[in-house]
């Protein structure tokens, strides 16, 4: 079984359609996603479900109560058709100081960005992150990310799938695990396309997203 990434804070699972791929996870796990908020102005919104500990699964898709943003939404570039995992993001103890362990390391997170939503019951969450599609479009180099004093979207009492795993693919396994390292984190790389998987423990048994 492959080992859970140190810091891990969350997985992405993007989609075109986000009705389709909440109701598609919640037949394959028997588990229904909390709705977690809407990002104005970026035109998307997600749903959230617990990983365990400090770690939850982020569903992600356009928002169609949004006008379209002026600049493309998150993850849109990638031109999805299904729902798939992107990427990961980390939450080290100290986040300026690990962009600069990176950087000195040869690899530059990019610089930590300052975002914010409001959950449905109107609780503000302001967090700090580095640009993962800008640093790293295959999304296996994760980005990074601060709640500084915000509470943690874990600490809302979302449903709970235990992750089991996580794991990635690459054609050149090492040019991927330097920069992951660089990070103080690590992720089980085998050879093959790129891509991010993960499996989860859920009532129906586990469940694997790809």
């Amino acid at each position: 079984m492959n080992a859970i990434p140190p810091f891990l804070d969350h997985l992405v699972l993007a989609t075109p359609d986000l009705a389709a791929a909440l109701a598609e996870f919640t037949r394959r796990t028997g588990v229904e996603p909390a709705p977690g908020g809407v990002h104005v102005g970026r035109g998307t919104r997600n749903h959230l479900v617990a990983l365990g500990g400090s770690s939850y699964l982020e569903i992600i898709g356009p928002d169609p109560e949004q006008a379209a943003p002026g600049r493309p939404r998150p993850f849109a570039s990638l031109g999805l058709t299904t729902a798939r995992t992107l990427t990961w993001a980390i939450a080290p103890p100290d986040l300026d100081a690990a962009i600069a362990a990176a950087r000195a390391q040869g690899y530059d997170p990019g610089p930590a960005k300052p975002m914010s939503r409001r959950r449905p019951d109107g609780t503000l969450l302001r967090w700090r992150l580095t640009d993962g599609e800008d640093a790293d479009p295959s999304g296996l180099v994760p980005f990074l990310i601060d709640w500084g004093d915000s509470p943690h979207p874990t600490a809302a009492g979302l449903p709970l799938t235990p992750l089991l795993s996580m794991s990635g693919s690459a054609p050149d396994p090492e040019a991927v695990r330097r920069p992951v390292r660089s990070l103080g984190t690590d992720l089980a790389l085998t050879v093959g396309p790129v891509g991010l998987s993960f499996t989860l423990d859920s009532p129906k048994g586990p469940v694997t997203f790809h």
